[in-house]
C-alpha cells in the first residue's frame, strides 16, 4: 500500500511544532482519533508508546516511522508530519527525526503492517524523497508532493 492511500489532507501536517517525541505521538494520537469511529486517543498513544518502549521507530536520516497494531481499525491508517525543529527520537543514528510517517493497522494485518511497513521504510530511503518533502512549505503542497512521489515511484 503506497503512502498517498494512508494518508488523508487532514493527517498531512507541515511544519507542526512539537518538542519531543511523546508531544509528537500525543499530537497524531489526538488527530487520528478525532478522524475515526475507532480507537480513542489514549489508546492510540498508548499502542505506540509500548511499540517505542520495544525500540526506537527512528529509522535514521531524520526519519521516523511510529507504528502500532490496533483493535477497532479496520484498515492501514497513516499521518505524515513535518516539524518546524527536529526532536530527538532515540533514532538508530543518533540524528534528531523532523519527518514522522505514523501508521496503524488492524489488529489482525500482521503481514499487512510489514508489507506497509517495508514500503514506508523504502519511500523514505531516497533522500530525494526527504528533502522534496522537507521543502514543502504548507499542508497542502505536503499531501501534493506525497500524490506526485507515489506516482512517480
Amino acid at each position: 500500500m503506497q503512502l498517498s492511500e494512508l494518508l488523508t489532507p487532514s493527517r498531512t501536517l507541515c511544519h507542526v511544532d512539537v518538542v519531543s517525541k511523546k508531544r509528537a505521538l500525543e499530537l497524531a494520537s489526538q488527530t487520528i482519533a478525532e478522524q475515526l469511529n475507532g480507537p480513542a486517543a489514549e489508546d492510540i498513544f498508548s499502542g505506540l508508546i509500548n511499540r517505542e518502549r520495544l525500540g526506537s521507530t527512528g529509522i535514521g536520516e531524520g526519519v521516523a516511522i511510529p507504528h502500532c497494531r490496533m483493535a477497532g481499525v479496520d484498515r492501514a491508517i497513516g499521518m505524515l508530519m513535518t516539524l518546524e525543529s527536529p526532536i530527538d527520537f532515540d533514532a538508530i543514528d543518533n540524528r534528531p527525526v523532523d519527518l514522522v510517517c505514523l501508521l496503524l493497522v488492524p489488529e489482525q494485518g500482521a503481514e499487512e503492517h510489514l508489507q506497509t511497513l517495508a514500503g514506508l521504510a523504502e519511500l523514505f530511503n531516497h533522500s530525494e524523497t526527504r528533502d522534496a518533502l522537507r521543502a514543502c512549505v504548507d499542508s497542502q503542497s505536503l499531501m501534493e508532493r506525497v500524490q506526485q512521489l507515489c506516482q512517480e515511484g
